[in-house]
């Protein structure tokens, strides 16, 4: 029987407060990095499909703007007010779709959802690019996740309004991929903004996932490059042998990542500054489990100061055993992607606020 005498139906409920699992970061982000709009005008009307279209001085603004955007709601002016999204998911999605809903929402734009391919003209056989041709009269930007890779690049061809990449396969995950590094920038606000970093000072970062067949670790180990300065090590850990595309590894170490296979988690982690696990990776109209055997809960021996990422949704990998600890950076990772995405969505269409 539901327990209808839980006394949190007696209480009032409060908002989570700042000073907890990063969300008080923000701010000092902001100071950390010289405002210049420049590297953002690059992006003006521009379509987002893969994580190799970023610079790094972009995804520095693009950060601050998220910052900006976490630290004072009261100053958004609701600039896409007026603008429509067609938010198109053919693909299951919670936290992707409803955080591009929730930032076009706070930018002040009306939004039109397709959650199922069968209600479109797919059914019918239609084709993307047919379909792309008539989006380009409905609505100002397309937001598409689909679980075949190719999607995106036949919906591109016919669109003369922006679309971005929420999702193709098992290619790439763009936006997942700046979420991530904004909660590792908001981690350590103005490190990774530095130019030069000390060797001593560089950090170590495990990454648990397959980049040749999981879209959101193929695009965070694109953008991490960006910073290879700051990291002493990208640890792959993978039960694989070979975890990696062809030609995949090769790109990213000339891009500067100093990489290294491993096969034991626990091994690992007490030299890992930052832990990201995923074990999710969706082929056709299902999902595969990768590299299940490896799991995080309170045991697991971090480093005190170590912090943890995870895309969500989370399974066995992730003990919930661990979200009321400093280790957990996952909430406020998922919270940051909003933020992240209102100033993408406000670049995109040239909307600063």
């Amino acid at each position: 029987m539901v327990n209808k005498s839980n006394p949190r139906l007696k209480q009032q409920l409060e908002e989570q407060p700042l000073d907890t699992q990063g969300f008080d970061r923000p701010r000092a982000l902001v100071k950390a990095i010289d405002e210049d709009l420049a590297p953002l005008l690059d992006l003006v009307k521009r379509p987002i499909v893969s994580a190799n279209q970023f610079s790094l001085n972009q995804i520095l603004q693009l950060a601050r703007l998220a910052a900006r955007f976490e630290t004072q709601p009261q100053m958004i002016t609701r600039p896409l007010t007026g603008k429509i999204l067609i938010s198109a998911f053919y693909e299951p999605s919670t936290r992707t779709r409803l955080s591009f809903e929730s930032a076009w929402h706070r930018l002040g734009g009306d939004i039109m959802s397709i959650t199922d391919p069968a209600s479109t003209g797919i059914a019918k056989g239609e084709s993307l690019y047919d379909i792309g041709e008539m989006l380009n009269h409905y609505g100002d930007l397309v937001v598409l996740r689909d679980s075949d890779e190719h999607s995106v690049y036949e919906m591109l061809e016919s669109l003369r309004i922006p679309i971005i990449n929420a999702g193709n396969g098992i290619d790439e995950h763009p936006t997942q991929a700046l979420a991530d590094i904004y909660a590792l920038m908001k981690w350590k606000p103005g490190f990774f903004c530095k130019p030069e970093i000390d060797p001593s000072d560089k950090v170590r970062i495990g990454i648990v996932g397959v980049p040749g067949r999981m879209r959101t670790v193929r695009s965070l180990l694109t953008m991490l490059a960006l910073f290879s300065h700051a990291i002493s090590e990208l640890v792959l850990i993978s039960d694989e042998g070979d975890p990696f595309s062809d030609g995949q590894r090769a790109e990213l170490e000339t891009a500067g990542l100093n990489i290294r296979l491993a096969t034991s988690l626990d091994g690992e982690l007490p030299g890992l500054d930052v832990v990201y696990i995923n074990t999710i990776a969706w082929v056709g109209d299902d999902y595969e489990e990768l590299g299940s055997r490896y799991k995080l809960d309170r045991k697991s021996p971090l480093k005190p100061e170590a912090i943890i990422l995870h895309p969500l949704a989370r399974g066995a990998e992730l003990d919930p055993g661990l979200d009321d600890t400093p280790h957990n950076w996952y909430f406020a990772q998922a919270r940051g992607a909003v933020f992240m995405r209102m100033a993408l969505l406000s670049s995109i269409l040239k909307s600063f606020t």
